[in-house]
């Protein structure tokens, strides 16, 4: 499992997260707004209090989660982020 070390939720519905890798990935949240469970993230005060849960991102506020594999995989790589 990928472990995820520090996490930046944008103004912009942007994840931007650093494994414990050392890899960095950026991730468009703004897709999933679609999705039921999500939608309520398209609330930049609710997206804002993403936690790290280190093998995964939660919004317990609406108890939604995002793995870190999903992240990993559907991610894109970005050569320095400043987290």
């Amino acid at each position: 499992m990928r472990i995820i070390e520090k996490l930046l939720a944008t103004n912009d519905f942007v994840l931007h997260v650093k494994f414990s890798t050392g890899e960095e990935k950026s991730f468009d949240m703004k897709h999933y707004f679609k999705y039921p469970a999500f939608e309520p993230l398209s609330n930049i005060e609710i997206f804002k209090q993403a936690t790290n849960k280190k093998y995964f991102i939660e919004w317990n506020i609406i108890e939604v989660d995002l793995s870190a594999d999903t992240i990993w995989h559907e991610g894109v790589s970005v050569s320095v982020i400043k987290i």
